[in-house]
C-alpha cells in the first residue's frame, strides 16, 4: 500500500503524532483534514529532502535495509535486530548539531537560567532500537498492520520507498567524482567465470585428483586448475585469516573458491575419503558443455555472502546504479563504506574493495579501469545492469555449505 491508504487506516492518535512531527496546521479532530495535511506536506520535495539530511547515519543504514526487502511486512522482533544492526562505529556516525539547533540555544540557555532549583532537568532523549522504530513511526515511514494477525506487523509505504531510493541516489551522487572519458586501460571479465565453472569441471573429469586429510585439493592440483583459468590467482597465504565467504574460502582463492563452492553446492563435485570425483550429475553437467549463467553465479555469491554483509544486495544495487558511467573508486568507496559493517578482521574498506568490488568484477557486473587522472575507475557493464536490474530474488536464505 501507498502513504494515502496506509494513512486512511491509521487511527487518529496516530495520524495527530505524525502531523505534529511535520508541524502541520490543520483540525486536529478532523482525520480527513489531518491526512490531506500531512499528505501535502509529505509530498512537498523541499520537506522530504530536509528530513533524509537530518537524519542520522545509523537511520539510514536502517531505511536502507528495509528498502531492498521484498517482503511486505516486518515483525517488531526484525525491526529491533535490523535497528540494532545499523549501529557501528558509533563515534563516526555522530553528526552535528543542525544549525537550527544552534541557533536556539542562547534562549534556551536564558530560560533554563530563570529555572527554580525544585524544577527537575528534562529527562535524556530516548535512544536505542526502539526509539529507532519509534522515529519511522511518527514521520509516517512505518505502520502497524491493519487487522488481525497483521496488527502486529510492520509495512513500509511502497511510495516512500521509491522516494527514498531517489533521495539516497541524490545523496551519494553529490558525494561521487564522475569521469567523462574513457580510461587509458580497463579490466572486462564478463562470461569469464561462467567459462571456468566448465574448465573445472573438465579437470576433475579427466584427472586424478588427491585430497588432503580435511577434505582439500593439494597445491600441486590447485595450481593446475588456476592454469587452465581465465583469471589468475594468488595462493592464500599461510596463517590468513579466511572464512566465512565460502565452504573452501580457507583452502582457494577468492574467485576459485566461490567457483569450486558453486559447483559442490549444486551436487556436481563430490569429495570422497581421499579422492575428488564428479558425481553423477556433474558428469551430466560437464557433458554438456555449456557455460554457466552469470545469473546463476550471482544468485549463489549473495546468498553466499549473505552470512557476512547481509546488506549485501543494497551494496551491489548502489554501486551498479551510482556507476553507469565512469566513476573513481575512491569516491565510490567514500560513499558507500558508511553503510558496510565491518566482519570480524575484515574492515569495511576491505569488504568494498576485496568482497564487493572485486568479486563484482569477476562476476562480470563491473569494469575496473585505470585513468592517468583519476586512478582507479569504476563502471557497470551492460550484462551487470542487466542482471542486477533484471534479478527478482525473493527473501532467501543465506548458503552454509559444510
Amino acid at each position: 500500500m501507498n502513504l494515502a491508504d496506509m494513512l486512511s487506516y491509521a487511527d487518529i492518535v496516530q495520524l495527530s503524532r505524525i502531523a505534529s512531527t511535520y508541524r502541520c496546521e490543520c483540525n486536529g479532530h478532523s482525520k480527513n483534514e489531518l491526512i490531506q495535511s500531512i499528505l501535502s506536506t509529505v509530498n512537498r520535495r523541499d520537506v522530504f529532502e530536509t528530513q533524509i539530511k537530518s537524519m542520522q547515519l545509523e537511520d539510514l543504514r536502517f531505511m536502507n535495509s528495509l528498502l531492498f526487502d521484498l517482503r511486505d511486512t516486518f515483525s517488531l522482533e526484525e525491526l529491533l535486530a535490523r535497528a540494532e544492526q545499523s549501529k557501528f562505529g558509533a563515534e563516526e556516525d555522530k553528526q552535528e548539531v543542525p544549525d537550527t539547533a544552534r541557533i536556539s540555544e542562547p534562549s534556551q540557555a536564558k530560560k533554563s537560567s530563570k529555572r527554580t532549583k525544585t524544577q527537575k532537568p528534562a529527562p535524556p532523549a530516548e535512544s536505542g532500537p526502539r526509539a529507532t522504530i519509534s522515529r519511522f513511526k511518527q514521520y509516517g515511514w512505518l505502520f502497524n498492520g491493519i487487522s488481525g494477525p497483521n496488527r502486529y506487523l510492520f509495512q513500509v509505504p511502497h511510495d516512500l520507498k521509491r522516494r527514498f531510493k531517489e533521495a539516497m541516489e541524490r545523496k551519494f551522487v553529490s558525494q561521487l567524482t564522475f569521469v567523462y572519458d574513457e580510461p587509458q586501460a580497463y579490466r572486462d571479465e564478463q562470461q569469464l567465470l561462467g567459462e571456468d565453472v566448465k574448465e573445472l569441471l573438465t579437470f576433475i573429469h579427466h584427472n586424478e585428483i588427491q585430497l588432503t586429510s580435511d577434505g582439500a585439493m593439494y597445491k600441486r592440483s590447485v595450481l593446475q586448475i588456476m592454469d587452465r583459468l581465465a583469471v589468475k590467482e594468488q595462493l592464500p597465504g599461510k596463517g590468513e585469516w579466511r572464512f566465512g565467504y565460502g565452504r573452501r574460502m580457507k583452502d582457494y582463492p577468492n574467485r576459485m573458491s566461490l567457483i569450486y563452492d558453486y559447483g559442490y553446492y549444486n551436487g556436481w563435485i563430490a569429495e570422497g575419503e581421499s579422492e575428488l570425483t564428479l558425481t553423477p550429475a556433474g558428469l551430466e553437467r560437464q557433458a554438456s558443455g555449456a557455460p554457466e549463467g552469470t545469473d546463476k553465479l550471482y544468485r549463489f555469491w549473495l546468498r553466499l555472502y549473505k552470512n557476512a554483509m547481509p546488506n549485501l544486495r543494497s551494496l551491489v544495487y548502489w554501486t551498479d546504479k551510482l556507476s553507469e558511467q565512469w566513476v573513481t573508486a575512491e569516491s565510490l568507496k567514500y560513499a558507500l563504506v558508511p553503510y558496510i559493517r565491518p566482519f570480524y578482521y575484515d574492515s569495511s574498506e576491505t569488504l568494498f574493495e576485496q568482497r564487493i568490488v572485486g568479486m563484482m568484477l569477476h562476476l562480470g557486473l563491473i569494469r575496473i579501469g585505470e585513468h592517468a587522472q583519476f586512478g582507479k575507475v569504476i563502471r557497470a557493464t551492460p550484462l551487470g545492469r542487466a542482471v542486477v536490474a533484471g534479478l527478482n530474488l525473493e527473501d532467501e536464505d543465506a548458503i552454509v555449505l559444510d
